[in-house]
Order: structure tokens, then C-alpha cells, then sequence
């Protein structure tokens, strides 16, 4: 067993290895002759939306606004607090254009729904689609569509550095960055198999022509994890693929507590291992073999403290490859398994609840109409 675990981790490492070197990570734009940063030769439209936003837009839309983009627009997705209210009170006359969502159709989530309603209304040539909690830094949007254009890119997807800020927090969500960064090597996300894709839906740029090829968020309405579901069109379709980590550039805080990171994580889990919940209880129950088990055991079979000191290694390269550099994780390891199993749950049900909309199914979600009793 202890030489399964030390292989698997080993696997991991040799594939974290390859990332620390390969996978890009945003940068800004070096500056013009003019001592000003270099602007995209194609126009902008930054599009975001806003779904019950209110405790976030004091913190992510000065960001925004600030980008400077050649077209803003913010909707506002039938939120149920004062989210349309508080983004007008946050922007002055001209620097965005705020639209009232209409409700969610059947066969939609709500994200997939509000991204269609904001393309219809954009002109750029570059259509960059971002969640309203994520923190832009300055000339973040330049950036996006430089490395867009580095990577010949149709679509260029950015993986958001992680604030993280609560034990909970601090537990399970730096694990997002695990999977991508120690099972996915960067030369093979690039290369051209559809089932190998993945995206992250914070910060998703489109060519213009390219989002019309795919048939936009229309051709994955029904997909609750619409990132990944994008990806694989965007290779089925022999587009280009896009990756890269946000850096200092583009961070978010997805969730401001445990519970939130056990709902928010559990409602798109079961959609990784492609519907089948025996693949998902059986990788739980893996992980807590390998990271978990060995501080259990060290302190009587001393040679289980190898597993221990990969895992460490595991986090703390991952920890300076995104710039989080929060050292102190290194610890967090045999813990963090355990904290998932909430996770992995709440990704088990049968329905799922988030922002007020219910979702039911496997693979791919049905999003229900609001209120409405699950099936």
C-alpha cells in the first residue's frame, strides 16, 4: 500500500514538475515606447454577470470598471437582492452599460443564460466573459488578450489565482489547484484531444468568430460545469485552446466560508468524473489512503513519513506556482481529504441548490424553474 501511495505522489510531482516550467502564467504587458502599456490591436467587450453580487461589487467592480475595455456591460441575472442598484451606485454616468435580465428559460442554467443575453448585446472582436467576483488588476484585460494572441487562441481561458482566508477555505478550495496543476500537464492540455480539455469559467476570452463557430453558450445551455463542456467543443470543433494561472492579474475568492465551499464545489464535482458517482466515492476514498493515512501511521511505521513529505512538497510547489505562497499549507495535506468528504456529499445528491436555482442530474444539469419541486 505504502509503495502505491509513494508512486501515486511521485506521478503527481513528476506532472507538477512539468507545469512549474510549461503552464503560463499572466503577465503585464510590457510597455510601448511611450512609456504606456502596449494596447490589443482588436477591440474589447467585457461582459459580467451579476446574480445576487452585493456582498462582492464593493471589492471586484472598481477592478472592472477600471479596465478601460472598448465596451462594458453588466447584467444583472434576476438577482433578489439590490445588485442592479449597488453597480449603478458603484459606476459613473458612461462607464458601463447596465441591463435587467430576463428569467432563466427551461433547458438553461442561469449562468449559461445570462453569458447568451450579454454576447447578443457585445461588438467587440474579443468577447471576454467574467464572473463578478473575480479582482482585476490594473491592465488585467490587456493582458488577457495578449496572451490570447500568444497562444493563437480561439479560446483562452483563465485559471484565477485563489484567495483563500478561512480554515475551511484554506482546506479545500487550494485543492482546485491540485487537480489542474499535478494531474494535468500543461502539454497535454494543449494538445488535440477534446477529452483532455479544461477551463475555468471565471475569465473565459472568445474570438468573436470563433464563439459564433461554436454556437456560444446556446450549444452548452443545459451544462452546470459550461467551462469544461466549452472546451471540449472548442477541440471537437479543431479551435484552439487557450490556458493560463491569473497570476497577480486575476484573483478571486469563490467562497467566504466552509459551507459556501461545500455547496460551490459539491454542485459541479460529479460532472468531473463524468456522472459516475462509484468513480467519485472511489477517488475520495484514495485520497484519504494517501495523505490522510500516512500521518495516522507514521508515528508506529516511521517509513509512512515519505508520503507525508511528498505531500508537503506537492502543496508547496503548487503554493509557488500560483503565487499564493502561503508556506504555512504545507501542513494542510492529511487534513484536507477529510474536509472534502462534505464535498463529495453534497456532490452525490440527487439536486442541488445555488443563487436560488435548483439543478438536478448527473453529467449534465437540468436547471429547474425557480421554486420548482425537484423531479
Amino acid at each position: 500500500m505504502r509503495r502505491a501511495v509513494v508512486a501515486f505522489l511521485a506521478f503527481k510531482l513528476l506532472n507538477l514538475a512539468v507545469n512549474l516550467v510549461a503552464f503560463p502564467v499572466l503577465r503585464s504587458t510590457a510597455p510601448a515606447p511611450t512609456g504606456r502599456p502596449a494596447r490589443p490591436s482588436r477591440s474589447v467587450s467585457l461582459l459580467v454577470p451579476m446574480r445576487n453580487e452585493t456582498h462582492r461589487l464593493a471589492d471586484t467592480l472598481p477592478g472592472i470598471l477600471a479596465q478601460g475595455v472598448d465596451e462594458l456591460i453588466l447584467l444583472d441575472d434576476c438577482s433578489t437582492d439590490a445588485t442592479l442598484e449597488m453597480a449603478r451606485a458603484l459606476s459613473s454616468a458612461g462607464d458601463a452599460l447596465m441591463v435587467a435580465g430576463v428569467p432563466t428559460p427551461p433547458g438553461w442554467t442561469g449562468k449559461t443564460w445570462a453569458c447568451s443575453q450579454l454576447a447578443t448585446r457585445a461588438h467587440g472582436d474579443v468577447l471576454v466573459f467574467c464572473d463578478a467576483d473575480v479582482l482585476l488588476a490594473a491592465g488585467a484585460m490587456d493582458a488577457v488578450v495578449t496572451e490570447m494572441d500568444r497562444q493563437k487562441a480561439d479560446l483562452l481561458s483563465v485559471f484565477p489565482r485563489q484567495r483563500t482566508e478561512t480554515l475551511g477555505e484554506h482546506l479545500v478550495v487550494p485543492l482546485v489547484d491540485d487537480v489542474l496543476l499535478c494531474l494535468l500537464p500543461f502539454p497535454l492540455l494543449r494538445a488535440d484531444a477534446p477529452s483532455a480539455a479544461t477551463a475555468n469559467g471565471s475569465v473565459m476570452a472568445f474570438d468573436r468568430l470563433a464563439y459564433a463557430r461554436l454556437g456560444g453558450f446556446d450549444a452548452v445551455r443545459g451544462e452546470l460545469v459550461e467551462d469544461v463542456a466549452l472546451a471540449r467543443l472548442t477541440r471537437r470543433h479543431g479551435l484552439q485552446l487557450g490556458l493560463v494561472l491569473g497570476g497577480g492579474m486575476v484573483q478571486t475568492r469563490m467562497y467566504t466560508d466552509y459551507s459556501g465551499c461545500v455547496t460551490g464545489l459539491g454542485r459541479g464535482l460529479l460532472p468531473v468524473t463524468g456522472g459516475s458517482r462509484s468513480l467519485l466515492v472511489l477517488g475520495a476514498t484514495w485520497h484519504l489512503v494517501a495523505y490522510t493515512l500516512p500521518a495516522l501511521v507514521c508515528l508506529r511505521h516511521p517509513s509512512w513519513v515519505v508520503p507525508l513529505l511528498l505531500a508537503a512538497a506537492e502543496r508547496l510547489a503548487v503554493e509557488a506556482k500560483t503565487g499564493r505562497r502561503q508556506w504555512w499549507q504545507a501542513v494542510l495535506p492529511p487534513l484536507s481529504p477529510v474536509a472534502a468528504l462534505p464535498v463529495v456529499a453534497d456532490a452525490l445528491r440527487r439536486t442541488h441548490s445555488w443563487k436560488g436555482r435548483s439543478y438536478s442530474g448527473g453529467a449534465t444539469r437540468r436547471c429547474m424553474p425557480d421554486g420548482a419541486p425537484p423531479p
